[in-house]
């Protein structure tokens, strides 16, 4: 048993498999928010500086700020999107490993936003004096956003499904890992370019390096903790060849729904390395089966 399974033994009763559901809503409510009066968003930002000085709401009020979009047709594709790719991990991970990945990703930044506070007194707090800490701090909490936490989601659905197809505007077949891979190259472009503005720079970094930390968490602790055994590979490698009499036949089936490579060729398939004998299971039964004793 892993570190997070054991966190899942104890806190899994406080999970919600509407986290999907709650993000969303919060980012309608953050659009709405801007089309009534843009100025408000003023007061949910992630300041570190005016949530020392008493605004403790800004603590929590951040997540409503959504990524910025002015069209409301894409807008609502977006909203669509992320509601599709998040159940899709919650069916797969569970409900408590999707929500402890979305915790840690919000957790983290808000830590972010703090030590890169203590980072920027330490090293432009003649800056700091000359600007106004208020304002200083208000102009550069808009790069600790949600923004990269969304990013956060798919590169992890990049990771899970990356054989998953979806159209590129509707026309275009693309697998998903090529999606995460492009994404990953354009965060590490940003993050090595910068957006210019040296003292702005200080709070990019820290808003995009703390915001993906939990895709970092789930590369180690969810997948590192499903890794095949050289004796499970064996043992996979007999499956396929029991099973590879002809095409027409299929080479993988899930133990639980009984759908198959042939009749869903966009499911992933997996041996669980828990089970007592060759049981194979599909993407959304792989982790929320009863292991077979």
């Amino acid at each position: 048993m892993n570190f997070i399974d054991k966190l899942e033994r104890k806190f899994g009763k406080y999970a919600t498999d509407k986290m999907p559901f709650i993000l969303i809503a919060c980012y309608a409510l953050g659009y709405m928010i801007e089309k009534i009066n843009y100025s408000w968003i003023n007061y949910l930002t992630l300041n570190p500086y005016l949530i020392l000085k008493g605004q403790v709401w800004r603590l929590v009020s951040w997540i409503l700020i959504p990524p910025s979009e002015s069209n409301v047709f894409f807008v609502l594709i977006m909203l669509f999107f992320y509601y599709s790719i998040s159940m899709s991990l919650v069916k797969t991970w569970g409900v408590f490993k999707y929500n402890l990945y979305i915790v840690v990703g919000l957790l983290c930044s808000i830590i972010g936003c703090f030590i890169c506070m203590g980072v920027c007194y330490l090293f432009v707090g003649d800056v700091i004096e000359t600007a106004g800490a208020s304002y200083f701090f208000q102009i550069g909490s808009q790069y600790f956003s949600t923004f990269y936490v969304n990013m956060s989601i798919l590169l992890a659905y990049a990771a899970t499904f990356p054989n998953a197809m979806i159209l590129m505007f509707f026309i275009i077949p693309l697998k998903v890992k090529w999606l995460g891979f492009f994404e990953g190259a354009i965060i590490l472009y940003n993050l090595i370019v910068g957006v210019g503005n040296p003292y702005h720079n200080i709070f990019f970094r820290f808003g995009v390096i703390s915001a993906l930390l939990n895709f970092g968490l789930f590369m180690l602790l969810v997948r590192g903790g499903y890794r095949m055994r050289p004796s499970q590979i064996k043992r996979r490698m007999t499956f396929e060849r029991e099973t590879n009499t002809s095409r027409t036949i299929a080479k993988h089936k899930c133990a639980i729904c009984g759908r198959t490579d042939e009749t869903n060729p966009e499911l992933e398939f997996r041996f669980c390395s828990r089970c007592n004998g060759n049981y194979e299971y599909c993407s959304d039964h792989l982790f929320s089966h009863k292991h077979v004793e």
